[in-house]
Formats: structure tokens, C-alpha cells, sequence
């Protein structure tokens, strides 16, 4: 039987001495503790700011006058050769006083905790609170500034000319990284900030792009030959580079075919085999638009014969021929989408008069034939030059009468197309039609309507305006041997459309002007002056839109002739410097002027 050592015997005032000492720590643990729990620990600071003993609402206050202050200086932020500045609360990242204070109370029942807050000094994290959305946008704003998209490759062939121009890198911010960073750096000390930024190579490298600049070089060297049937004809090189173009298409540089302009290229050597179509087009019956239905025709589909040709562009001289079959060859405008464009109502017709003239009907004549059944898609602008063309011989016109340099009449090719320039915007006024870029004769005359008319010079300056309409418009024209009138056909919105003249204001006395020369022809004075004419839109019997327009006549000058030079006239002046207009003077400086609207023959 084994023996175990016998313990002490611990007396029983030894175990009283005991109890009372244990008894004495706990009360001394329960007194720091609740010392330390009923506010800040002693010894805490937040960014060196002392809080420690404070209570939280204390502490709160605290840090929001000082840290929250702090933390809201300028930050600054370099990107590319540019630098930002920045408030972090306007950036949504400010102090959490009331987590921060919140992080440091109730810490638990740890009497190494206890004893350590009371003997030493407790530094703090600030907590820092971000407001994402107010984040992005800040950082997106800087983005916006100092983003830069690639430049992609451009590639242009015409007929004297292949140019290839390279593409360049793009720079854009990495939004998450810089936003991660504006918030780190909040709580430290003050310096730039370097925007991570990456580099953005455009998609189609530049080894890509030149082998497309080699691909337009052979498509344009030699001609294409193309067979249809028993017919055989030839694209030329020069027809080639006007028909194609490149495009971005994924990552590299796609040549494209304009099939109408290769088509019309060969279009006579195509007629034994074709069978050309025709437009739906419109005729007025009844006082009605109706629609004159589309036919179909038979010939080479523009499509198949880009397709084919785009197929042997790259080919040598030898393998550059293509057959292309004969199918159905669609008209631009079908009957059934004449059907859907809305030319229904008659909207405005106006008739403008003139003084008949051989040149005068030619060119007013021919003006009009270029207008007659235009169509004008919603959204559509319509160009008085382009319509007409160019007031050359080629393209039907001959020389009148317009007003030159200083206000004095002179001959041109084309005088007398204003009068149909100011009869179709006169009518695209009272159609309702939106005014894009018009001009007023810079002389009145007193044949048009003043502020309410408008001219035209080639290359110079146009008659513009839009279909603001959801329906497209039709613009027909009817030609007398002394008026051109012309009506637009559409879907009617406002019940009128009326204009209202203001008086003429700021009038302008003419002055003599000498001319010594052998072509001089004298002209009566013309008196300039300002006036404002509205466009007032009725529906329902409302006045629902009123638009003002100005126009500003200058004076005309009191052209005296004389074959010798004059005497000094203090009057004179010099008929150089003024507007070239594209009009033709009033039949005489006595023609009866009168200010009176005159209403659309609707």
C-alpha cells in the first residue's frame, strides 16, 4: 500500500487573509473598470487628437471640429500633364466620428485591457465612411477630363490619292483603383496622388492598317471587268477608288463597294441587258395626292455586282474579271412605302410672280424643274443649291440680271433664280417647315413680299430649311411664262400658319454712286430699312407658336451714268465691297412696293 504525501495544513486565518485580499482585487478591478467603461478610455487619441476620458458625445464633437476638419483638406491628384484638386467630402469620404467613438466604448470585461488603459496611451484608426455614388461620379469627372480614346486608323482612296493615316493610343484612369486611393489617403499626410492610368491601344494595329493601305493600292490599279450574259463591261480604276471606302469591322480595315456608283459606271453598256424599273411617284387627282405605283426591273442588283467586284480587288491584272447574273433590280422608293410616308393634305401653295423675261423663264423655269416632285423624309433637309444644281450652261441655265458688288445690277448665268428660291421658301413658310439657313436680297424688291422671301448664290451662301414633321413632304411646282407656284403636300398639323408684318423701321436714304463705264445703266435709289415679320401657328383656333424673323435691307444706290470722269462728289459712293447677290433687279426703280401679306393659296 503506497503512501501519499500529506499537503500543508493552511490554518484557517491564513485562508481569512486570503479571502479578504482576493475580495480586495475584485473590488479594486470593479472600480477601474467601471472607470474606464463610463466614457473614453484615458490615453486615447485619433490622429493625435486626445479624447480619452471625454464621454461619447464629447468625443463625437470632438473629432468632427478636428479630425473631421483634417481629413478634408485638398487632396490633389496628377493625371497625364494635368492636376486635380479635390475636398474629400465633396468626394462623398469623410470621418465617422460617431463609429469611431463608438469602436473605443463597452470594450468587455479584460482585466489586461483595464490595467493597460489606465498605465498607458491608446492611438485609434479613424473610421472612415464613403459615400460610393458621390466617389464615382468625382473620380468620373476627372476621368471625363483626362480620358482619351484611341484614335483608329483612317484610310481614304480617291482618284489622285490613297491616304493612310495611323492610329494612336488612348489614356484612360482606372476609376476603381483611383477611388480606392483617394480614400487611403484621406487619413495620411498630404501629397499628389498619381491617377493609375492605362494605356489604350486603338483595335486595329498599324501592320493591319497597312495592309489595307496595299489591298486600296491594287484595287485601284487596274480596271475590273465585268460579264453579264453575252454583254461584257469594263470599270475603270478611276470609278474603282470613287466607289470604295474602308471601314472598321472588328479589328481590322474592311474595304466596302458603293454598288449605284460602279452600276452607273457601266449602266449604258448594261441596256441590252436590262430592264430599267421606276420610282413610285406622286400625281395630285381629285386635288389628292395619289400614288403612281413602282414597277420592278430587271438588271444587275448593285449588291451582287459590289459583292463580286469587292471579291478580285486584291487580284493581278489577268484575274479581275467577274460574272454577274441578271436578277430583279428593286426601285428606291416601292409602292408600298409611298403608301407610308404621310403626303396626304394639301399644307401650303404659293405663287410667285414676275415680270416675264426669255431669261427669266429659262432659268425660274428650270430652277423649277429641278424642284418639281422633290420628297422630303422627316428629319430631312432640303438645299436650294444642291436641288438646282449649278447656274451653269451644261445644267440649262443662261445669262440675267442680278444684283452685283455694291448694290448695282449686273449679268450672270443664272439671274432671276431667286424668284423661284423666294417661291419655294415662301411656301416651306407657310407649310410649316423649319428655317435652317435662309437670306434676304440684300436690295428689296417690290416684287416679293419684304422679310419674307429669300436668294441663293452658288458656293456663297443657300436657301436651307427642314422637315421637322414625323411625314415626309412632297414639293410640287407649275411654271407660267410670268409666275412659278409651288405647293407642299403632306400631313397636316396646325389648321393655319399666317404671317404677320411689322412696320419698317430704321429706314435708309440711297446715295449716288457715278460709273463712268461704257456698260454702266442707270438705276433709280432704293430705299433700305428693317422689319420684322412673324410666323404665327393656329390649332384648334389657338395661337400655339409665334416665330419673329428680321431681315435687314441696305439702301440701293442712285446709279448715274457719265462717259466722263466727275468732279469729286461728296455723295459718291463706292459701289465695291458689298454682298453678291444672286437676284435680279425690279423691271423698274417705279414699281409699285407694297407691304401687304398675301396669304398661301391653300
Amino acid at each position: 500500500m503506497s503512501e501519499h504525501p500529506q499537503m500543508p495544513a493552511i490554518s484557517q486565518r491564513n485562508l481569512i487573509w486570503i479571502g479578504a485580499g482576493f475580495a480586495a482585487a475584485i473590488a479594486f478591478f470593479l472600480g477601474m473598470f467601471v472607470a474606464t467603461n463610463d466614457g473614453i478610455r484615458p490615453g486615447t487619441t485619433v490622429l493625435g487628437v486626445a479624447i480619452g476620458g471625454m464621454s461619447p458625445e464629447e468625443a463625437v464633437t470632438t473629432l468632427d471640429q478636428s479630425v473631421g476638419t483634417k481629413l478634408n483638406r485638398k487632396l490633389e491628384i496628377s493625371a497625364g500633364d494635368q492636376v486635380f484638386e479635390l475636398r474629400p467630402r465633396a468626394a462623398g469620404i469623410s470621418l465617422d466620428a460617431q463609429a469611431t467613438v463608438d469602436s473605443e466604448t463597452g470594450q468587455g470585461f479584460n482585466p489586461l485591457s483595464v490595467i493597460t488603459d489606465l498605465i498607458g496611451s491608446r492611438e485609434v484608426d479613424p473610421i472612415i465612411s464613403v459615400d460610393q455614388d458621390l466617389l464615382a461620379e468625382s473620380v468620373g469627372s476627372i476621368a471625363e477630363v483626362v480620358n482619351l480614346n484611341p484614335v483608329e486608323p483612317n484610310l481614304t482612296v480617291t482618284k489622285n490619292k490613297i491616304d493612310l493615316v495611323q492610329g494612336s493610343d488612348g489614356l484612360e484612369i482606372d476609376r476603381v483603383a483611383l477611388g480606392e486611393e483617394l480614400v487611403a489617403a484621406v487619413a495620411e499626410p498630404r501629397s499628389i496622388i498619381q491617377a493609375p492610368l492605362e494605356v489604350t491601344p486603338p483595335r486595329v494595329a498599324p501592320a493591319d492598317a497597312t495592309s489595307a493601305e496595299l489591298l486600296a493600292k491594287q484595287a485601284v490599279s487596274n480596271p475590273v471587268t465585268v460579264v453579264v450574259g453575252d454583254v461584257t463591261a469594263t470599270i475603270p480604276p478611276d470609278t474603282i477608288a470613287r466607289a470604295l471606302s474602308f471601314t472598321i469591322q472588328g479589328n481590322q480595315l474592311s474595304p466596302e463597294l458603293d454598288g449605284a456608283i460602279l452600276h452607273a459606271s457601266i449602266a449604258n453598256r448594261l441596256k441590252k441587258a436590262e430592264q430599267p424599273g421606276r420610282n413610285a411617284s406622286f400625281k395630285i387627282k381629285g386635288g389628292k395626292p395619289v400614288v403612281v405605283p413602282s414597277v420592278v426591273g430587271t438588271g444587275v442588283s448593285d449588291a451582287e455586282l459590289a459583292t463580286s467586284v469587292l471579291g478580285v480587288l486584291g487580284a493581278d491584272p489577268g484575274e479581275r474579271t467577274v460574272p454577274v447574273s441578271l436578277g430583279t433590280r428593286e426601285p428606291e422608293l416601292t409602292t408600298a412605302a409611298a403608301q407610308q410616308l404621310g403626303i396626304n393634305d394639301k399644307l401650303s401653295s404659293f405663287t410667285q410672280d414676275f415680270v416675264y423675261a426669255p431669261y427669266r423663264v429659262t432659268n425660274i423655269g428650270q430652277a423649277a424643274r429641278y424642284v418639281n416632285n422633290t420628297i422630303l423624309m422627316p428629319g430631312e433637309m432640303f438645299s436650294m443649291n444642291d436641288t438646282i444644281s449649278e447656274r451653269t450652261v451644261k445644267n440649262g441655265y443662261t445669262v440675267g440680271t442680278i444684283i452685283g458688288p455694291g448694290g448695282v445690277f449686273e449679268d450672270a448665268l443664272g439671274g432671276g433664280v431667286s424668284a423661284a428660291t423666294t417661291a419655294v421658301w415662301t411656301a416651306a413658310f407657310f407649310a410649316g417647315m423649319e428655317r435652317t439657313d435662309t437670306r434676304a436680297h440684300s436690295l428689296y424688291i417690290s416684287r416679293y413680299q419684304p422679310g419674307l422671301e429669300a436668294t441663293v448664290a452658288w458656293g456663297i451662301f443657300d436657301m436651307k430649311f427642314t422637315n421637322d414633321s414625323p411625314n415626309a413632304v412632297l414639293i410640287k411646282t407649275k411654271m407660267t411664262n410670268s409666275s412659278m407656284k409651288v405647293t407642299f403636300w403632306g400631313t397636316r398639323e396646325y389648321d393655319a400658319i399666317e404671317a404677320e408684318f411689322g412696320e419698317r423701321v430704321n429706314l435708309k436714304k440711297p446715295k449716288k454712286v457715278v460709273v463712268t463705264s461704257k456698260k454702266c445703266s442707270p438705276q433709280a435709289g432704293i430705299e433700305g430699312f428693317t422689319i420684322t415679320v412673324d410666323r404665327v401657328f393656329i390649332k384648334d383656333g389657338e395661337e400655339v407658336k409665334r416665330e419673329p424673323m428680321t431681315t435687314v435691307y441696305n439702301a440701293g444706290p442712285n446709279v448715274v451714268c457719265k462717259k466722263k470722269k466727275p468732279k469729286p462728289d461728296p455723295d459718291a459712293i463706292d459701289p465695291a465691297g458689298t454682298e453678291f447677290d444672286n437676284s435680279e433687279p425690279s423691271p423698274s426703280a417705279s414699281e409699285p412696293s407694297t407691304d401687304k401679306p398675301r396669304k398661301p393659296n391653300n
